[in-house]
């Protein structure tokens, strides 16, 4: 595996943001989203080598998302253009009781990937990568999606390429009993599972933390990090004998949108970099405490050098 070309590579949908700046305003501030592209750039400013696998229309945006990109470095040699369909975006507006997404999304590029879209320049990267990095969106979005979703995992299997999965659990796109049957079926081939406590809750019935991960191994997860937000993070490895919280720095939130993509993101990168489990999840920690005092998915994500200032800072 250090022979790997990539760090971490990502497969899902990329968009286009609109977050609203002003609860009070019709105001937008115009960025860019996407978990799994949240994800990757996040691991890239982390210092990983990154690479993003999807598909995107043919306009303004798509050009947009590649600039993005290349700015962040991240390969984008395995997105394809469909001339035909277009670049998803979505709008965030703000609300006393927290952040709501509103997608417009159906039909887009992303959604109409398939199987055979994956064989050329995407296996490759695939296979030269250390970690494959999905979520539960990346799932829902199309059935196509789902199915190039599950033979992106084979392949990863086949070349040594440890797989993450977000649980990102979005009902607006799938029904629950499909979304429990799908979701449980791709744990099974994680090496890295990392769900929230709300997700899973909805998905499973359950309540407790210890009981979410205890049910996550069960499905055949090897690694679980349960996300449990200002509450930090429930770390499993049954491997090494870990089972710990990870407590988060404690500040004041402007915008949540993201933040457990950064979490992902720089987790991932720490852990190609071959940190222990937990010390990889104390730095997410503190670069997801960075990303919520910024607005928007990506301008927010830290830089190196500001999760370490964190860091020295004590958790509470």
């Amino acid at each position: 595996m250090n022979n790997k070309k990539y760090d971490i590579v990502s497969l899902g949908e990329a968009m286009i943001e609109f977050n609203q700046t002003d609860p009070e305003q019709a105001l937008y501030l115009q960025g860019f989203g996407g978990d799994t592209s949240n994800a990757t750039i996040a691991a890239a400013r982390a210092g990983a080598r990154s690479a993003y696998l999807t598909r995107l229309g043919d306009d303004t945006f798509a050009d947009s998302l590649r600039r993005l990109w290349q700015s962040e470095s991240v390969c984008a040699e395995g997105t394809d253009t469909d001339a035909e369909a277009p670049t998803g975006i979505y709008f965030v507006t703000h609300t006393k009781n927290g952040h709501v997404f509103t997608y417009r999304r159906a039909g887009s590029a992303a959604s109409r990937m398939t199987p055979a879209w994956l064989q050329g320049i995407p296996k490759q990267i695939i296979e030269q990568s250390k970690w494959l990095h999905l979520s539960a969106i990346s799932l829902a979005i199309s059935e196509s999606a789902c199915e190039t979703s599950f033979a992106a995992m084979r392949m990863a299997r086949s070349a040594d390429t440890l797989i993450s999965l977000d649980s990102n659990l979005r009902l607006k796109l799938w029904p629950l009993d499909r979304a429990r049957l799908v979701i449980t079926s791709a744990i099974k081939e994680c090496d890295l599972f990392l769900p929230s406590m709300d997700d899973m809750t909805t998905l499973t019935g359950l309540s407790t933390p210890e009981s979410i991960v205890d049910w996550s191994h069960a499905q055949g997860a090897r690694r679980v990090v349960l996300k449990l937000g200002a509450g930090g993070a429930l770390a499993s490895e049954p491997e090494t004998g870990l089972r710990a919280i990870v407590k988060a720095h404690q500040v004041q939130a402007v915008d949540a949108t993201g933040a457990g993509d950064c979490f992902c993101g720089n987790l991932l990168a720490r852990l190609a970099a071959n940190d222990e489990l937990q010390t990889a999840v104390r730095y997410a920690n503190a670069a997801a405490s960075i990303s919520v005092q910024g607005w928007g998915a990506v301008s927010s994500l830290p830089a190196p050098q500001a999760v370490k200032n964190r860091l020295e800072s004590p958790a509470l």
